[in-house]
């Protein structure tokens, strides 16, 4: 007997509106927060300096609870604890999204309705992992998310990491429901990227994750990103970033982005996001570099590494003892 799968039907309430400033805010610098532990367990304490700290440097967006934060690894409880520590330490300063991750949809929009009331602007949701959906998959997958959440959605492609990629037909087909409102590409093939930024709705964002390809995915047309190495150099992403949205000087960014493309190879030389938690740990802001199993702190030859870096950016070793 052949196997049939059930299509879902998008009721006629995905045409949400979502208003043009909720649409303007998907530009700059987002950060993918970390998550502190300390003894195994959320450290609130650390957390809420980290969102001090964060306050007073130029971000334009935060995104809790997702891949650089660990997402997978908390529990729902955890996650609401991350989103309402957030949203009491930043107020309306900046949009919150939460990371959504997960392979069934049924699963997932029913997560999506059982956390409406959490205080955050909008939800980042990767593609489905393991199961490998075709296109149409997808387009349903994500239109029922859709319509499932109360607030807007941002898609996140990265096929390394759920081994499916998004193709630019299928998003460009999702990018016509309102409440889906951008994307965090990291599909990591520059013609893929540079297609989908020509041919990308008006309103719609397309923001870079991939660190290392910030300043050509800018140069391209790119809204700006999300970064995980924007934790510990935030002004400078931000002047690469003010360079070609203000002024269409892609020397002066160029030039800044030389002095700063070799921060995300080594944020990125052993799985994230444990370096950058030990370089936040060496400057005082959390209170532990720890991370959650499966993932495991840097190896002792990255730690020399990052503290000769931490070293050269301060200047004067600004940080911790070791």
């Amino acid at each position: 007997m052949r196997e049939t799968s059930t299509t879902i039907a998008i009721p006629p309430s995905t045409q949400r509106v979502v208003s043009d400033s909720t649409r303007s805010e998907i530009r700059g610098i987002w950060l993918p927060l970390v998550t502190p532990f300390k003894d195994g367990v959320l450290d609130e304490v650390s957390l809420k300096r980290l969102l001090r700290h964060i306050s007073a440097r130029p971000v334009d967006g935060l995104v809790v609870g997702a891949t650089t934060g660990e997402g997978p690894l908390l529990d729902e409880q955890e996650m609401e604890r991350l989103a309402k520590t957030a949203a009491e330490e930043l107020g309306d300063l900046l949009p919150i999204y939460l990371g959504v991750s997960g392979s069934d949809t049924r699963k997932l929009a029913q997560q999506l309705q059982r956390i409406a009331h959490w205080p955050v602007a909008g939800y980042l949701i990767s593609c489905p992992s393991y199961v490998r959906p075709a296109q149409e998959g997808l387009y349903q997958h994500f239109a029922a998310l859709a319509e499932a959440a109360e607030r807007p959605v941002m898609i996140y492609n990265i096929p390394y990491r759920t081994g499916v990629n998004l193709a630019n037909e299928t998003l460009l087909r999702l990018a016509e429901i309102p409440t889906i409102i951008g994307i965090k590409d990291c599909c990591t093939d520059p013609a893929q990227s540079l297609d989908l930024i020509r041919r990308k709705p008006a309103g719609f964002a397309v923001m870079c994750g991939e660190d290392a390809q910030f300043h050509v995915a800018l140069a391209q047309g790119a809204d700006g990103g999300i970064l995980c190495s924007a934790h510990v150099e935030t002004e400078r992403f931000a002047a690469i970033h003010a360079a070609h949205r203000d002024d269409g000087d892609i020397r002066t960014a160029l030039k800044l982005w030389h002095d700063l493309m070799d921060l995300p190879r080594l944020l990125f030389a052993e799985p994230s996001p444990a370096p950058v938690k030990y370089w936040l740990y060496r400057q005082g802001l959390i209170d532990s570099p720890e991370v959650r199993l499966p993932l495991t702190q840097v190896s002792p030859q990255l730690a020399e590494r990052i503290e000769r870096e931490i070293h050269r950016w301060n200047g004067h070793g600004q940080g911790r003892a070791a």
